[in-house]
């Protein structure tokens, strides 16, 4: 299923789900569709998530501590759908519960329950052999993540495995919000573009309208995970219009 950016700088929100509840989360995902996200990453917790960095641990450890599943997740996306058709929807993953559940199954149940595709944090490109067939066989779309580390003949194979748009990290090192976004990535996209067509979305501590903007000048979308988990925690009982709010900050 294709993914649409609509007039850059697109917004990709990343929400932990079961963070504080599964219904709660379905609230937060339709309310920040409703603000202004285009695409939706469904993160699934998991209990070593080694890429996040302390908010998105934390929102991981409190879905676990009720049993949030990557099934669980799954219905919710189809539960979403239902409510927008348009919107991109990904799961964002660790590969250990996909396996789980298995790969086959869990591409069957995430084409039925509409998702876009899939960006799974610990699948090297160089390991994604088993992977890509099925993914292409169900068309979801495989992200995946491309560092500023990585040498161009690894853009290279990142670019061509990669369909609905690559995910630029801004940085090393692991999630988080952040006050300056190194010049990397500005970097990183323009070594990507002679490799892809595809949309680059680029995350990994983006927070304020002034660092969304910014990076709306040379990617063409903007990702934002932690800050979003944070502004969950630190909203109880009014969660979704917390993020409502804060999105329609960043498009400001």
């Amino acid at each position: 299923m294709p993914i649409h950016f609509e007039t850059p700088p697109s917004l990709v929100a990343y929400v932990t789900c079961g963070d504080p509840d599964l219904a709660t989360t379905r609230d937060i995902v339709l309310a920040a569709i409703d603000a202004g996200a285009d695409v939706i990453e469904l993160g699934v917790p998991f209990s070593d998530p080694v890429a996040d960095g302390p908010v998105i641990q934390r929102a991981s450890e409190r879905a676990l501590a009720h049993g949030t599943s990557l099934a669980q997740v799954l219905k919710l996306a189809s539960e979403i759908r239902q409510h927008s058709q348009s919107s991109g929807l990904i799961v964002f993953s660790y590969l250990n519960p996909i396996l789980q559940l298995g790969l086959d199954k869990f591409c069957k149940v995430a084409r039925l329950a509409g998702l876009n595709g899939a960006l799974v944090t610990d699948l090297p490109v160089e390991e994604s052999g088993g992977y890509l067939p099925q993914m292409r066989k169900h068309d979801l779309a495989t992200v995946f993540l491309a560092a500023p580390t990585s040498p161009d003949a690894r853009l290279k194979k990142i670019a061509e495995a990669s369909t609905g748009f690559i995910y630029a990290v801004s940085r090393t090192g692991v999630t988080g919000a952040q006050k300056n976004l190194a010049d990397d990535a500005r970097q990183l996209v323009t070594r990507l573009r002679k490799f892809t067509r595809l949309p680059i979305a680029v995350g990994f501590g983006i927070s304020t309208p002034q660092q969304f903007a910014a990076v709306g000048e040379f990617a063409d979308a903007v990702v934002v995970g932690s800050a979003i988990v944070e502004t969950i925690e630190r909203n109880r009982s009014h969660e979704a219009a917390a993020v409502a709010k804060f999105i329609k900050q960043l498009r400001s």
